[in-house]
C-alpha cells in the first residue's frame, strides 16, 4: 500500500506513514542499496525485521525524493549520513513511520495496541499517573502515555532517562487525536514538551518537535 500519511507541519516538520503490504522484493526493487546495505539487510533472521528495515527506507525516499544513508550514534539514536535531517523512526506490526526536521529535534512513536500493557504499565508510569488513567479507555489511555515518553526518550538523545523517574505526562482526557505536555527532568535538562497524537488502525502514534 505504501505511503498512508504524508502531513507537513510549522514549516519545516514532515511526518511520513507507511504502512507494509509489499513483498520482500517489492520493498527491495524500490532502493539502490550498496554492499553494505544488502548484507545488513540479509544478515537479519527474522522476515518482519527485514521488510522494516526496508520499508522504513523506502518511506525516508519517498519523502525526500532520493535515497538516504542511516546511521546510528553510540545509543542507537538515528542520523542521516550528510547530516541534513533530524530524524525519528518507529515501527510496530505493519506500519513504519518516520518524523524529519532540518531546524528542529524531533521524536516519534507508534506502537499496536494490545491488553499487554495493562501488565506493565507500573513500570512507566509514576504512581500519580496511573492514577488518572481513564478506566473506559484504559489501553488507549496507557499506549498514549508510552509513546509519548518514547518519543521523549529520542528527542532527548536516549541519554540519562529513566521513563519512571525522569518523564511525566501531564493529565489528559484521551480523544482520537489530541495534545499532550511531557515533563522531562534529568541531569541534563529540565523542559517540557508539547506532544500531538492520534488513533490509527489500532495504532498509538505520537510525536513532538522543538528548536535545537
Amino acid at each position: 500500500m505504501g505511503f498512508i500519511i504524508k502531513e507537513h507541519f510549522n514549516d519545516d516538520v514532515v511526518l511520513g506513514i507507511w504502512e507494509i503490504t509489499e513483498d520482500y522484493d517489492t520493498l527491495r526493487s524500490f532502493l539502490n542499496l550498496d554492499e553494505t546495505d544488502i548484507e545488513t539487510v540479509e544478515h537479519f533472521k527474522n522476515h518482519q525485521r527485514k521488510l522494516e528495515w526496508l520499508s522504513v527506507r523506502t518511506l525516508l525516499k519517498s519523502m525526500l525524493g532520493q535515497d538516504s544513508k542511516i546511521v546510528y550514534g553510540p545509543e542507537r539514536k538515528p542520523y542521516l549520513k550528510n547530516n541534513s535531517y533530524n530524524i525519528s523512526i518507529s515501527h510496530s506490526k505493519n506500519l513504519t513511520a518516520i518524523l524529519i526536521s532540518n531546524k528542529k529535534r524531533v521524536g516519534l512513536d507508534l506502537e499496536f495496541m494490545s491488553p499487554k500493557i495493562l501488565r506493565i504499565a507500573d513500570k512507566f508510569l509514576r504512581p500519580e499517573e496511573l492514577e488518572t488513567i481513564d478506566k473506559e479507555q484504559e489501553i488507549y489511555h496507557l499506549y498514549i502515555h508510552w509513546c509519548a515518553k518514547e518519543a521523549l526518550y529520542k528527542i532527548c538523545d536516549k541519554v540519562d532517562i529513566n521513563f519512571v523517574t525522569n518523564l511525566n505526562i501531564e493529565p489528559f482526557k484521551p480523544k482520537e487525536k489530541g495534545i499532550i505536555t511531557g515533563n522531562v527532568n534529568n541531569s541534563y535538562m529540565n523542559e517540557k514538551f508539547t506532544l500531538s497524537y492520534f488513533n490509527l488502525k489500532n495504532y498509538s502514534i505520537v510525536w513532538c518537535y522543538k528548536k535545537i
